[in-house]
């Protein structure tokens, strides 16, 4: 005869248990504002002043021009700049003046035509002109170089046609710029930005939370209650996902109507992909949060070992291909990384299944890595 065991009540008792806790977890966040300005008022402040603070696009750039011997050749070469939409010209009558314009930060480069550019030019000879760059920002100097070589090569153009003449050059470039045909900065670092608010709704909520319970002393009390240490986890991970989720929306609703960013790829992607990043950024606060139980210090920890990292090494800002070899080793060991990498694919390639299964499968082993470390660590002891 087939022996019939009962149900096992405490088995029964485990989807109670677990409602209970998603419950107490659900009153705790309605109840705290702190919580509340985390997921969504944070990510608000960060994407505006990144957003509008923070540009890679170097326009308006002050630019001191210097015409020794005024003459229509001199003025034209000099009306090539003004036309630029990219510099802020300004007339200076001597080299002297320029120079002291450029020490004291009033310009960022000098273009100097001599008292002889007309009739060298004229005479067929070498007509130098000076250009003076300021290199204490290099970044700067770069573009600025680019941009006053652009307007000389347009200015060459117009003067062999006014000359009758046909100007040609050894090299013909014909530029395709693919994925951000714009050049603009806010479409490749709002998107890098989405990474950190993520990082920060993750680590910062669950660490601070569960370490203030520790501070309190509802740890203690929910230890000696029949709740599993697999049923507190899941309790603290699923409400503070839904509230990251409800980050999310609002920081790619933004992106994409108040910055204008295109989002070329699928959104249910984008929304797999993120879920899995903001697994992963719950058990990196979990597990810190098993380490530090003290507000204070979870929260330091948090932003050193999340935000930090992921601000500085994911590529959000900084090419990763031009840090030493030693630092992009370590950036292999950041989720951030990968999601950065996701998110700027669907966001301006779009749909790119190479680049989003192969970093989706890191954060799949992230995800797996950092709530089996939580998970290990969290055990029903009060020591």
């Amino acid at each position: 005869m087939p022996i019939l065991r009962k149900p096992d009540p405490a088995r029964r008792a485990a989807p109670m248990r677990l409602r209970g806790m998603l419950r107490k977890e659900a009153r705790q966040i309605i109840r705290d504002p702190s919580s509340i300005a985390i997921a969504f008022v944070l990510p608000v402040l960060l994407l505006l002043l990144f957003g509008y603070g923070i540009s890679l696009d170097a326009k308006h750039v002050p630019l001191g021009i210097v015409v020794e011997s005024p003459s229509p050749e001199a003025a034209a070469f000099a009306g090539a700049f003004e036309q630029s939409a990219y510099l802020s010209p300004q007339r200076f009558g001597t080299i002297q003046e320029a120079e002291l314009a450029l020490i004291t930060h009033r310009v960022d480069g000098i273009v100097w035509l001599r008292s002889d550019f007309e009739e060298k030019l004229l005479a067929g000879a070498e007509a130098p002109i000076g250009v003076i760059i300021n290199g204490v920002d290099a970044n700067t100097a770069h573009i600025i170089e680019g941009y006053v070589n652009g307007a000389w090569l347009s200015w060459l153009q117009h003067h062999a046609a006014a000359q009758g003449v046909e100007q040609t050059l050894p090299v013909q470039l014909q530029q395709r710029i693919w994925f951000n045909a714009e050049l603009r900065s806010q479409n490749f670092l709002v998107p890098g930005l989405i990474a950190v608010i993520m990082t920060l709704i993750g680590a910062l909520l669950t660490a601070m939370v569960v370490a203030r319970e520790w501070e309190r002393g509802t740890m203690e009390a929910l230890m000696v209650t029949p709740v599993t240490a697999k049923e507190i986890l899941l309790g603290k991970l699923l409400p503070y996902f839904m509230l990251g989720i409800g980050g999310l929306a609002l920081s790619v609703g933004m992106a994409v109507w108040q910055f204008n960013v295109p989002l070329k790829g699928s959104l249910p992607i984008l929304f797999i992909s993120s879920s899995l990043f903001l697994i992963a950024s719950l058990g990196m606060g979990l597990t810190i949060s098993t380490v530090a139980r003290n507000q204070f210090v979870a929260g330091q920890v948090a932003i050193i070992v999340t935000f930090l990292p992921a601000f500085m090494l994911s590529g959000f800002i900084f090419d990763i291909n031009s840090m030493p070899r030693a630092i992009q080793i370590v950036t292999y060991l950041l989720p951030a990384r990968y999601y950065v990498s996701i998110l700027q694919t669907i966001f301006l390639a779009g749909n790119v299944w190479k680049v989003i299964l192969l970093n989706s499968l890191a954060l799949i082993l992230f995800c797996a890595f950092f709530l089996g470390v939580a998970r290990k660590r969290t055990v029903k002891r009060l020591d």
